[in-house]
């Protein structure tokens, strides 16, 4: 009886403890601006409509009425900071703080481990740095020089499907050529790999890849699942984890195929007519400082990270704007007839070409400032780090919520309209550094930035010059703001050849 008494006494003494530390803990963080309604499982996400048009609608008020940032609470455990002004990015994006990694309860990082593994975009730390310098040199100006015409030849498939889709009379979802189009772009820039994707019909490995993003999407917001133990008992877990399998499939395929490549290339002898060095080339022969290459994991986990990250942020950055350039046909027009002055008679763009295409290179922009390919990423802070007159503490999970910053109403004017002109040269040299970020900033900004934007250039100008586009206006666009931007819906267009 003694022994329950005292095991009663310290039960009560330990509740009392820690739930004077949890209720202060709570009290600092319900300082910043945010949500008040709470709830012990879900924290404030039971606030927030989901990743939707909703969503997007509840993110903008809370932007509107708190210009820097606010707080959330993720369960009842778990505050995050979200970001989404230039004073309140800078010091996150200027810092080294790392992406947010747990053991026990997954951040929407560690939810992708099984998929991407500890690639560029998910590695921390030493392993991080040492991968991003290795694969430094495979987006050198001279080896993204020559991609020219592999992106003359996809867009020339591409235009192809479009004029099939097109015979009918009816809109089509143009996402999914597009998507096949910038797949087959990564597979043969990236991988030297010929996988005749756009031509196949319904790929596996993108119907795997978008059902991924779905789940790793829906997961986030259920805090009862964030444990990786839980989650793999779940149907969703479960199907998440054999998708993973396929797709690694993909991945392994590829690098075996080009590893015998590699291995024959030296037995005949034949590496000094070798072309310039591909993304997995560089993948499969660097070496670090102390002669350590990459090991067959990493590879894989680099190569699914590029597969994903190499073409459907691309595709998504393509197909907003070409959604954005049918919904105003004046700006449609002024893309056609500047690709028409640059290619002067000519088929093909050449690279000279890709800085004379200054108004479609402001529709890009404005575009992916209007519909952001990449909507947030996550840091999880080192340091102490002052935002404005608070202090956020060490250890605090950090969104930049980049698509928010994007439709600041205290930065951008009419923040909802399409108008490329804001990207004029002009306007964009007083423009802060930290006010448009598609490509992210800082140490951790995307690595393959130039061949993105230099393939929607060619893509997009070759589309407008082939086609003249128009929205189905009973068919409207949701968007979708998973990992990346998309459509719940589909962006359904119709397509009249020029």
């Amino acid at each position: 009886m003694i022994g329950l008494t005292l095991l009663f006494i310290l039960a009560t003494f330990c509740l009392w403890k820690y739930g004077r530390k949890y209720l202060a803990f709570r009290a600092f963080f319900n300082k910043f601006p945010g949500e008040k309604d709470f709830s012990y499982l879900y924290g404030n996400l039971h606030k927030y409509p989901g990743p939707n048009e909703e969503g997007i609608e509840y993110d903008f008020k809370m932007c509107t009425e708190t210009k820097y940032f606010h707080r959330i609470w993720a369960g009842a455990f778990t505050p995050v900071i979200l970001v989404y002004h230039p004073e309140s990015v800078r010091p996150i994006l200027k810092s080294s703080a790392p992406k947010p990694r747990d053991t026990l309860f997954a951040t929407p990082y560690d939810m992708g481990v099984r998929w991407l593994g500890e690639g560029l975009l998910i590695a921390n730390g030493a392993k991080w740095a040492r991968n991003r310098r290795l694969l430094t040199p495979a987006f050198h100006f001279d080896i993204l020089k020559p991609y020219v015409d592999v992106y003359n030849q996809c867009t020339d498939t591409l235009v192809s499907k479009i004029h099939e889709l097109s015979k009918s009379g009816e809109s089509f979802d143009l996402f999914q050529p597009v998507c096949m189009s910038t797949l087959d772009v990564i597979l043969q820039c990236a991988f030297s790999y010929k996988s005749y994707c756009q031509t196949k019909g319904k790929n596996a490995y993108t119907t795997a890849m978008m059902q991924l993003m779905i789940l790793w999407t829906d997961r986030s917001f259920k805090p009862q699942v964030f444990n990786e133990f839980i989650y793999g008992l779940t149907s969703d877990g479960k199907k998440f984890y054999k998708l993973c399998d396929e797709v690694h499939a993909v991945a392994e395929d590829i690098i075996e195929k080009r590893r015998k490549e590699l291995e024959n290339q030296k037995e005949d002898e034949k590496n000094t007519n070798k072309k310039v060095k591909d993304f997995l080339d560089t993948l499969l022969t660097a070496r670090d400082e102390d002669g350590f290459g990459l090991s067959p994991i990493e590879i894989r986990n680099e190569v699914d990270t590029f597969l994903f990250e190499g073409h459907d942020t691309t595709a998504s950055g393509v197909t907003w704007t070409l959604y954005r350039l049918a919904q105003h046909p004046e700006y449609q027009e002024m893309v056609y007839e500047e690709v028409l002055r640059v290619l002067d008679g000519r088929e093909q763009l050449e690279w000279s070409d890709l800085s004379k295409l200054e108004f479609t290179t402001m529709c890009i922009k404005e575009g992916l400032r209007l519909d952001t390919a990449v909507p947030f990423i996550e840091r999880k802070l080192e340091e102490d780090t002052q935002i404005m007159e608070y202090t956020i503490p060490k250890g605090t999970l950090v969104a930049v919520q980049i698509f928010v910053l994007h439709h600041n109403p205290h930065l951008w004017d009419r923040p909802h309209d399409f108008c490329p002109e804001r990207f004029h040269p002009d306007k964009t040299r007083t423009m802060d550094p930290f006010q448009f970020l598609p490509f992210s900033a800082g140490s951790r900004n995307c690595i393959g930035q130039n061949f993105a934007m230099n393939e929607m250039k060619i893509t997009i100008a070759k589309v407008i010059k082939n086609f003249k586009l128009t929205l189905d206006l009973n068919k409207p666009a949701r968007r979708f703001t998973c990992a990346t931007m998309k459509a719940e819906n589909g962006v359904m267009v119709f397509a009249v050849p020029r």
